[in-house]
């Protein structure tokens, strides 16, 4: 026997038609980037952080905002400005006058980056001097520096008044408090903003640079060569840069709301959903490879193979992100179409752009290990050497104790569930490294009544504001109340309050902070006692909004998460078309996520410490969690279809789990890695995302997908399809078949 090796079958040659309309695609694609790119970078100046601009407009909290408006000629977003005694103490008569002279330099601070001869004064509400009010311990002094709400956070450029003025404060307190002996920080509504804003700066560049990174060094690993997953990554951009230049346009003229995390979130799901799209196709590419010659025609087949389990995951994925459209919540129902765009922008990218460079490169695209035409598959022999391989035999064996077994342990984790926190956090527990507007929070706790910062607001008819005042004055989570815009001084006149619309304004002071449960459960009562007062008597204020916060949460949890739960199970019954086979998939996926969020619940509380969670994680969880992770089930379960039209259901199922378990393998990782990415920006907000879909994607693929659902599938054999019956053909070729129509290990379903 001669051991030369066997010449390969020539391919035809390619028709030239076919090479330039790849290259046109290329070049359409690169203009595309172009154009997306730069909108890309402008991302970050329209983009809203501010709790109250979330609020829906009929929320007591947002008419209350309205309402104290048009007491005024404009809107305050105030900086607060707290100055202590270096090392603590009393502060004394000498240190009036450095404070005196960094409250009159406040106007004049310079803000270039806003254009020539731009100062704070420009924007500020009002021309009255800012003025120290000294605490009554005598040890702190506060600085109240109304910033205008409205020109204050106007995009200029890539910056704004809010971010600058934060800056330009902070630097005149090194400059004439510190030489004095002096502390101070910036806090307050307007410091929080722009300490929020200077979080999320850089999450245009290292946020995507490390989940770029991430994927390559996974793609190397891999595929073991180093033109595709530059292939890839490219693709991934350049759908992210479709993306961004559709959501650019749409927060600039306000039709959506785009908060820093949606953007932060934008990247990761695109990079890792092109991704996962691309290592289909291309693992179907070089599965063609070894049966054809001709690099165009393994193109095709492959492409006509996974276009329908690609299109269907990217349609799940945008059909139940467009469900949060239903949310109260704008920056949650702006994440809906944030996010169903950037899908999109994968979809279009890795079915017409990563194609055509398939194309072009044809097999040299795997360089240096090039797919021989060999009609060997690795994964075809169920049982055999292979990791897969033996899954699946290990799966065709067991199918009732493997799938029971792993249901107990889910179901274990899942009883933690009810532990996981997500009642809202305050100031405090927001971010992960120490910010200014924190620091500030604490001192003026210190020093101050603790809701003094940000005032209860409550307007009321002004024919019963004395008994509105006298309610909230005797509630006890009240320190001090009084009608107006301004407590009167010591010896200021009793005046008639000013009314505006038949209404007037009280403010109050709350003993606990504006973000603590306290303050919180007072708004509840308040606005209940101040129902009997009169009906139209409503509480707003920053405690008020974080409790319509909370409550616009759990409300979109309850009508959003049913929603998506019918909208997958009709999208599944569609592709596969069977009622059994989707339900299954969806009581998977659900209680992969309640195991996911009960290990969640254990490692926030007792491995990384976080005390808190923003109410909105466990939509944002099951949102991620269920229209991702089912789409490693859509892979699995059209695959498995496919095979069973040849070989009869049981044995399709165990093929198409040898087949996929790689490729869907490598995407789950890819995915979970890339949401990781998430974790180097310093907010508990986002680094909770990033576990809750990684560990939750990672136990999709890995246990979901490769036990659960093909035990299931196997255990019931041939009715996983009713109400339609599958019928084996028994041969034949075509995407997933061998050529010569012979089927290693095919045979008829056997009873279970």
């Amino acid at each position: 026997m001669s051991d030369e090796p066997e010449p390969q079958p020539r391919p035809r040659r390619r028709p030239r038609w076919v090479a330039v309309g790849a290259a046109v695609v290329i070049l359409l694609w690169l203009a595309v980037g172009a154009v997306g790119g730069s909108a890309q970078g402008k991302l970050s100046g329209v983009q809203s952080n501010d709790n109250a601009t979330f609020l829906p407009k009929n929320a007591e909290s947002t008419l209350v905002s309205e309402a104290v408006a048009r007491f005024s000629d404009r809107t305050e977003l105030p900086f607060l400005v707290v100055v202590e005694k270096k090392g603590g103490g009393v502060l004394t008569a000498a240190d009036e006058k450095p404070v005196q002279a960094f409250a009159a330099s406040l106007p004049g601070l310079a803000l270039p980056a806003l254009g020539p001869g731009r100062t704070l004064g420009d924007y500020l509400a009002g021309d009255a001097p800012v003025q120290p009010v000294p605490s009554q311990d005598g040890q702190a002094v506060l600085l109240v520096v109304p910033l205008d709400g409205t020109t204050g956070t106007a995009a200029v450029g890539d910056t704004t008044a809010l971010a600058e003025g934060a800056t330009a404060i902070r630097d005149e307190i090194a400059r004439v408090l510190v030489p004095a002996g002096l502390t101070a920080h910036v806090g307050g509504p307007g410091g929080l903003i722009a300490d929020f804003s200077s979080a999320f700066a850089g999450i245009d560049g290292i946020l995507l640079l490390v989940a770029l990174v991430v994927v390559l060094v996974i793609l190397l690993v891999v595929y073991r060569s180093p033109v595709l997953p530059v292939a890839v990554l490219v693709s991934a951009v350049l759908g992210l840069s479709a993306a961004s230049a559709v959501v650019y346009q749409l927060a600039k003229h306000d039709v959506i709301t785009l908060s820093g995390q949606s953007q932060g979130i934008l990247f990761i799901l695109v990079v890792g959903a092109a991704t996962d799209y691309a290592l289909l196709l291309v693992s179907r590419f070089r599965e063609r490879l070894h049966d054809t010659p001709d690099s165009w025609v393994a193109l095709r087949q492959a492409w006509l193979g996974v276009v329908e389990p690609i299109t269907a995951s990217a349609a799940t994925v945008i059909l139940g992100l467009l469900c949060l459209l239903l949310a109260e919540l704008q920056s949650t129902s702006g994440l809906g179409p944030v996010g169903a765009l950037g899908i999109a922008g994968a979809l279009l990218a890795s079915l017409t752009f990563l194609p055509a460079v398939l194309l072009l490169f044809g097999r040299r695209v795997f360089w240096p290990i090039v797919p021989r035409v060999d009609h060997v598959h690795a994964e075809d022999a169920v049982g055999g050497r292979s990791v897969w391989g033996r899954v699946a035999g290990l799966v065709g064996r067991r199918p009732r104790a493997t799938w029971g077994l792993t249901l107990v342990v889910l179901l274990a984790a899942a009883a933690f569930a009810p532990t996981f926190r997500a009642s809202g956090s305050t100031i405090e527990e927001t971010f992960l490294t120490d910010v200014d507007s924190v620091t500030a929070q604490q001192a003026i706790g210190r020093h101050f009544p603790a809701g003094s910062a940000t005032p209860l607001q409550v307007v009321v008819p002004a024919d019963r504001v004395e008994a509105a005042l006298a309610v909230v004055t005797k509630d006890p989570g009240i320190d001090g109340a009084f009608v107006g815009q301004s407590p009167p001084g010591p010896d200021d006149q009793a005046a008639p309050p000013k009314v505006v619309d038949g209404k007037v304004l009280v403010q109050a002071t709350t003993r606990g902070a504006a973000d603590s449960t306290s303050a919180e459960e007072t708004v509840r009562r308040l606005r209940a006692d101040l129902d009997a007062v009169s009906p139209d008597a409503l509480v707003g204020g920053n405690a008020a909004t974080n409790l319509d916060v909370l409550d616009a949460s759990s409300r979109d949890l309850r009508v959003i998460v049913p929603t998506i739960l019918l909208v997958i199970f009709v999208v599944l019954a569609l592709l596969l078309r069977s009622l059994l086979a989707p339900l299954l998939l969806v009581v998977a996926n659900v209680v992969s996520f309640g195991a996911t969020i009960g290990v969640s619940a254990l490692v926030f509380e007792h491995v990384l410490g976080f005390t808190a969670g923003d109410p909105a994680i466990p939509l944002y969880g099951f949102v991620f969690l269920v229209a991702l992770g089912i789409d490693y089930s859509i892979f699995l379960m059209t695959r498995v279809r496919e095979e069973a039209i040849v070989r009869g259901t049981r044995p399709g199922i165990l093929r198409g789990l040898a087949v996929t378990g790689g490729v869907i393998t490598s995407a789950g990782i890819v995915l979970a890695a890339t949401f990781s990415a998430l974790s180097v920006l310093p907010l508990v907000f986002l680094v909770q995302i990033a576990f809750i879909v990684g560990f939750g994607v990672l136990l999709d693929t890995l246990v979901v997908r490769s036990l659960l659902v093909p035990a299931l599938a196997h255990d019931l054999g041939p009715r996983v399809w009713w109400p339609a019956r599958l019928v084996a053909d028994g041969g034949g070729s075509g995407p997933g078949r061998h050529a010569s129509g012979v089927h290693p290990g095919a045979e008829p379903d056997a009873p279970a």
